[in-house]
């Protein structure tokens, strides 16, 4: 759920921390500084940039005899000598040193690095980059609700405004203090050259806004005239900003990214009527149904248990630590989730509602967006990530339920090649995977920019289609009246056959070896990432937030993992819509879960060493076998039974190009992202104990009786 800044600032991370450097980051040694002649550093002047970043750029320049590193959009950073070509920072441990041609002994690029991870940026000019951030004046406000609670606001206005200007506002949970003139500018360059005010405010019981917090908060009782929630609080703050903002045009606009993009959603019940236009951006619409907490019923241990006490143990936050142990180590070490909540003790509330609500029931009903924001009546431009670690159920169960009221075609979505968040930073890569361009500042300069503007500003004409899609593989962006697609693709079916074969072409007769089996042992789980697994929001750094899009075959030969793979293909498939899984599947156990993924499989030999063999999970999800019969009752399933699972892996725009394979993968774990399954039917598993964990042999059927296959939409 936590919003990622800009994913640009990864390769310059140690620059973009400089506002609030947390105290894990202080530098523990400092190199000693040399005196060198200032002129030398003339020939480092200049601009670098990634070729991967193309819209972050790092300048160097002096004053006098002082060197200094900007990055775009922020403050100039001092830098020291510690040679004739190196330097280094006070205020974080990272080391800058520039390199010349042998040949040449130009200056040709400049290694930055940080944790011993270095980052290459090449010399692209000689100048230094321009100052082009618009300054804004900074206030704060405590704003009155309608129950006398106040939220704390940071208004930031430009110190130089020809005329009345909309609002655009994000409310979160995350804290909103050290939002300043500065920040904006570092991330919303695109949408400050059309000129807003921008609001951001702490929502109830968070950081310094007053009140009670509750996670997901539902809505009120509409008979209740005291009653409030989050879609109370943004009326009211719209109502007191268009009163105490001087020189607005009564138009705001809302955005925001996880919870931020469920606020965002949450602001279309009986919105405002100065609303106009609100984007939920990965919005967290369902955390029991697919977002973050469970997925299909199955828990996900390691990201609840981590975020949630981050969120609850402090008003105003806090860090967890595994204090460098690897997480699978960390969680195997509790022998059954029972153990795990008892180390809790009770002090986290919304890990007290997961044990006395295991189930999807009126509790988590009450919390699921689809289910109470049923129309749009202002315009609402839904963004999602096909490579969101965190809450990619959530854009496209929002757009599913607003859809279908959608007469004024207000909704439109917008899915890129993004992790959580990624589409405000460059977006040209996700782990090894390169899409080819920068697919975040795309979208933000060429749709997000100008759909704020034309509802905001009333600039024109706009051209915003239904469905605006990245095709990852084929790398290209494509526009749809509808999404999934119902003129461009057909549905098909990718069979799982004998020998390990996948195939379009359905079983005709029964063969010798119908099943694949395996033993799934809950005390050797199926690792979810490549070992060592770090916290999710680990200070140092964490895999976390691309491991959906990072090297799959790290899991290569283990035998409680499933594999159905094409042949190599001879000309390009493309996948475009949901993904289905129907598995045709028994176990010796009375509960089970059930991990299905779709894995593109790069060719041994490519341009890019790291992407010899490479497999690519394009769509993957979890099902938990005791909810087979439905969500708000847990039954146990009968031993040896073969039954029919049908659940979304979610889906994608994903071309399997010539040369590649197509791969299917079965397994029973995915640890310790997701908890484990004892195997043993019980009643609530976060009391399970120990005992209750069994192994339990697993069987998938691929018979015309029983037809295990992915239902897929294959473009024309």
């Amino acid at each position: 759920m936590k919003s990622n800044l800009r994913n640009a600032l990864i390769l310059f991370m140690f620059l973009a921390a400089l506002v609030a450097l947390p105290p894990a980051f202080a530098q523990q040694t400092t190199p000693a500084e040399v005196k060198i002649d200032a002129k030398i550093f003339d020939a480092y002047t200049g601009q670098y940039r990634d070729p991967q970043l193309p819209d972050v750029v790092l300048s160097f320049f002096r004053e006098d005899d002082k060197f200094y590193v900007q990055l775009t959009g922020q403050d100039k950073v001092e830098i020291f000598p510690s040679s004739e070509s190196t330097f280094f920072l006070k205020i974080v441990e990272a080391k800058v040193e520039f390199v010349r041609d042998p040949a040449t002994r130009k200056v040709t690029s400049v290694i930055l690095t940080q944790g011993g991870v270095p980052h290459t940026g090449t010399k692209v000019a000689d100048t230094p980059a321009r100052d082009g951030r618009v300054p804004f004046v900074r206030r704060e406000a405590m704003i009155p609700m309608r129950d006398g609670v106040k939220l704390f606001t940071v208004i930031l206005a430009p110190e130089k405004q020809d005329g009345k200007l909309p609002i655009i506002m994000e409310r979160t949970p995350y804290g909103v203090a050290f939002q300043n003139s500065n920040a904006v500018n570092g991330r919303k360059p695109e949408l400050i050259k059309d000129g807003y005010v921008f609001v951001y405010q702490d929502i109830r019981g968070r950081y310094k806004s007053e009140g009670e917090f509750m996670m997901n908060r539902p809505l009120r009782d509409p008979k209740d005239p005291k009653g409030v929630d989050e879609s109370t609080d943004t009326y009211d703050t719209i109502d007191w900003l268009l009163k105490n903002i001087p020189n607005n045009n009564g138009r705001v606009g809302m955005m925001g990214v996880s919870y931020p993009g469920w606020l965002a959603a949450v602001a279309l019940v009986d919105p405002h009527p100065a609303l106009k236009a609100t984007s939920p951006q990965a919005p967290m619409v369902d955390t029991w149904m697919g977002d973050d907490f469970f997925h299909n019923g199955a828990f996900r241990q390691s990201y609840g248990h981590e975020y949630v006490f981050e969120m609850e143990s402090a008003k105003d936050g806090a860090s967890f630590s595994m204090n460098g142990e690897d997480g699978y180590d960390y969680y195997l070490k509790f022998r059954s989730l029972g153990e795990l909540t008892q180390k809790l003790g009770g002090k986290l509330p919304t890990w007290n509602a997961f044990v006395a609500h295991p189930t999807w029931d009126a509790y988590w009903q009450a919390r699921a967006a689809q289910l109470y924001i049923k129309h749009a009546s202002v315009p609402t431009m839904i963004v999602g990530g096909w490579w969101d670690q965190e809450d990619l159920f959530g854009p496209l169960a929002l757009y599913g339920a607003l859809e279908k009221s959608d007469r004024e075609n207000h909704v439109s979505l917008v899915m890129g090649p993004w992790n959580h968040g990624g589409w405000n930073g460059s977006g040209t890569t996700l782990a090894d995977v390169s899409f080819g361009s920068a697919t975040g500042k795309y979208f933000r300069e060429n749709i997000q920019a100008p759909w704020f503007a034309y509802y905001l500003h009333d600039k024109g004409p706009l051209k915003h289609a239904e469905a605006t899609m990245f095709r990852s593989g084929s790398n290209e962006w494509k526009e749809y009246a509808s999404w999934p697609p119902r003129k461009e693709a057909t549905p098909r079916n990718l069979y799982f056959r004998e020998g390990g074969k996948l195939s379009f072409e359905a079983p005709q007769k029964k063969v010798a070896g119908d099943s694949n089996s395996y033993i799934s042992d809950p005390a050797s789980p199926v690792p979810y990432r490549k070992r060592p697994i770090e916290g999710t929001y680990d200070p140092r750094g964490s895999r976390w937030r691309t491991w959906q899009a990072q090297d799959q075959s790290f899991n290569n030969g283990r035998e409680d993992i499933l594999s159905w793979s094409t042949d190599v293909l001879d000309a390009d498939v493309t996948i475009s819509g949901d993904v289905i899984a129907n598995l045709f599947a028994s176990t010796s156990g009375s509960d089970s879960d059930w991990v299905v993924k779709l894995i593109d499989v790069y060719p041994d030999k490519n341009d890019d060493p790291k992407l010899n063999g490479y497999q690519l999970m394009v769509a993957g999800e979890i099902f938990r076998g005791r909810y087979l019969s439905g969500f708000t009752v847990a039954k146990p399933i009968k031993p040896n039974a073969v039954n029919k699972y049908e659940f979304s892996i979610r889906g994608n725009d994903h071309t399997f190009l010539k040369g590649h394979k197509i791969l299917v993968q079965v397994q029973s774990s995915w640890f310790p992202l997701y908890d484990r399954n004892p195997q043993t039917f019980v009643e609530n598993i976060f009391l399970a104990k120990p005992s209750d964990y069994q192994k339990a042999t697993q069987s998938v059927y691929r018979t015309p009786q029983y037809p295990s296959n992915l239902a897929v939409m294959v473009a024309k």
